[in-house]
């Protein structure tokens, strides 16, 4: 039987990133998928480049990103200052929506300017749904909030916990709305962002550089865990392991190590992705744009030649679906290219190349109920010296730099 210090699942940002912090003769990765990446995969097509969706880094931290740049190709890394639009009644207005409501037309902003001024500021904010109503009122809620989040995670918010999506969630105050109607600051944690020329694989690259090929194995899926014994059985082997990190789904990796857990607790949404490749240049000076309107099929737009330049349009184009159910691939793309030629995205542009991918798990659901089980099982795994890390494995909402910042301060706490 082969003995690892450190036995790591899953070949994303996660794993490789602890991998790096413990030294890669210490580590193995082990990847279910032939290869690495996790959902930081990159797709090149006709000569464009895609990836499974918009991954996009949003730097807070400069030591970690000099670190990755340090083993990127130099010169082919672009920070750009996002412009995102939202499409609402046949106009575009500047994200975030609650920021820019001066923007609707005069009867919506009159409906939403008086809404949020006259607000129920002490009706109970025990879920997403009520929040929304509670902070911004029911214009601002209805016309862009609900409808948009519904579309996203495919589910009812109220299911969800006020705090769903954490830092990520772009709040504003009153005074916060009507000071942007003279002095815009539409900025929040996205303001700017980093993109490499070869698609966000070029960072998975950048975790493998220090790695010798032997930390990590492609192909290779966790089957059982022995956390007594401390042994972990693949389809390929017996491994030994003195502790364990995985990123993948935590209701996955508790099956495999038989934790009883309350499955219920762990609701998602699969999010169906279509990289689009067009013969000729679109709408310029935008990066991606948000679509609330429940008529229209996808809920947002992005465009990768707004990125780096290009004469031909190259969209990826994201739609909320349902934990359960068949996707017919054929069809959607069909009501895709529909509603872009009704959004006038597509006008007279032919359609030259294209690639779907459904992410599955996309959004995780957090819930109270999430939130207490996903504390407890992980409490549980830790005794053991089993650590579940990423968005996956905390069953999370964070960034891509969140999961280097959590594998490194793991890799610290475990090496001291």
């Amino acid at each position: 039987m082969d003995r690892v210090p450190y036995l790591i699942i899953g070949a994303g940002v996660s794993g490789l990133s602890f991998a790096n912090s413990v030294g890669g003769a210490n580590a193995l990765v082990l990847e279910a998928d032939q290869e690495p990446g996790g959902y930081c995969k990159t797709i090149k097509q006709s000569g464009f480049v895609w990836d499974y969706s918009g991954h996009f880094f949003h730097f807070k931290h400069p030591e970690i990103e000099s670190w990755l740049r340090a083993r990127m190709p130099k010169d082919e890394v672009r920070t750009v200052t996002r412009r995102s639009l939202v499409r609402f009644a046949g106009r575009d207005i500047d994200f975030p929506f609650q920021k820019n409501i001066h923007q609707l037309p005069r009867q919506d902003f009159i409906d939403c300017l008086h809404d949020l001024y006259f607000r129920d500021v002490k009706a109970p904010q025990t879920n997403f749904k009520e929040m929304l109503f509670a902070r911004f009122g029911r214009s601002i809620a209805e016309k862009f909030l609900i409808p948009y989040n519904e579309k996203l995670y495919a589910c009812d918010l109220a299911t969800l916990d006020t705090d769903a999506m954490g830092r990520f969630f772009p709040q504003a105050s009153i005074d916060d709305i009507v000071r942007n109607m003279k002095t815009p600051d539409n900025g929040g944690y996205n303001a700017t962002f980093t993109y490499p020329r070869g698609g966000a694989i070029e960072y998975i690259h950048a975790l493998l550089a220090d790695l010798p090929k032997s930390a990590v194995s492609l192909g290779e899926r966790l089957v059982k865990v022995d956390l007594g014994a401390h042994v972990a059985t693949t389809t390929k082997r017996t491994l030994s392991y003195d502790k364990l990190v995985s990123s993948a789904p935590l209701p996955m990796l508790l099956e495999a190590c038989g934790v009883p857990h309350d499955a219920s607790a762990f609701s998602y949404n699969r999010v169906l992705v279509f990289n689009l490749g067009f013969d000729k240049k679109g709408p310029a000076d935008v990066h991606w744009s948000y679509f609330p309107d429940p008529a229209l099929s996808f809920y947002r737009v992005g465009f990768y030649d707004n990125i780096f330049p290009s004469e031909r349009m190259s969209l990826y184009v994201e739609i909320g679906l349902e934990r359960k159910g068949t996707v017919d691939v054929e069809a959607r793309r069909a009501r895709v290219l529909a509603d872009l030629a009704k959004e006038k995205i597509v006008t007279d542009h032919r359609l030259v190349a294209w690639h779907s991918v459904v992410m599955d798990p996309a959004y995780v659901h957090i819930t109270r109920q999430s939130l207490v089980e996903t504390s407890r099982v992980r409490d549980v795994l830790k005794a053991s010296d089993v650590y579940s890390v990423g968005r996956y494995g905390g069953w999370t909402y964070c960034s891509i730099e969140d999961n280097i910042v959590e594998t490194r301060a793991l890799a610290r706490e475990l090496t001291a």
